[in-house]
């Protein structure tokens, strides 16, 4: 399954040329890994959550976390896969959403989901470089009183997020790294 992931991305998702991308960091790089290739497609999705939920989180020691969640969209499709594919498994494990911003009506929540059900949960992002929306993620899950275990990815850009993430005391698990993709810039 690692494999085929590997060279769904390797496919879909990753992107080279000259002129720089801009990222969401604001950094710039020749190398653009758009992950939502792979999580906003059925097919791809159901192939990554099942790796991830088979595989990489028991190779983690996760498995058997309540809920995953992340900041909306990155983490969405991924944590809802993951519920799914834990309903398969007739085990409930709830996705929460982390909001950019709090709602200006309603409740308010920044973290929408079975947050009163659950005392923890593993961060999830698509593509982590600086490990800003990780940490925005994190701080959020926090103040909503959850402890927050450890934090999978999808690809570790190795740029720096991972270390700022561990700083904060959450061990991160990415399934895969940029430098897997050869000598990247």
């Amino acid at each position: 399954m690692r494999e085929e992931l590997f060279q769904l991305i390797q496919t879909h998702a990753y992107r080279f040329r000259e002129e720089p991308f801009t990222l969401a960091s604001g950094r710039k790089s020749r190398h653009y890994f758009n992950c939502k290739e792979i999580t906003l497609h059925p097919q791809r999705l159901e192939l990554l959550c099942k790796y991830i939920v088979e595989k990489h989180l028991p190779e983690s020691g996760l498995d058997g976390e309540e809920a995953f969640g992340g900041l909306t969209m990155g983490a969405d499709p991924i944590c809802f896969g993951i519920a799914l594919e834990y309903r398969k498994q007739l085990k409930n494990v709830f996705p929460l959403i982390v909001r950019k911003q709090a709602k200006d009506h309603g409740t308010k929540n920044l973290v929408e989901g079975g947050v009163n059900a659950v005392k923890s949960c593993v961060v999830v992002d698509d593509v982590i470089t600086t490990g800003g929306s990780t940490l925005q993620a994190i701080k959020s899950l926090r103040d909503a009183g959850l402890e927050v275990k450890a934090c999978i990815c999808i690809l570790d850009r190795e740029e720096g997020g991972r270390k700022a993430i561990e700083e904060e005391g959450i061990q991160v698990f990415p399934l895969f790294k940029k430098s897997e993709f050869g000598s990247l810039d």
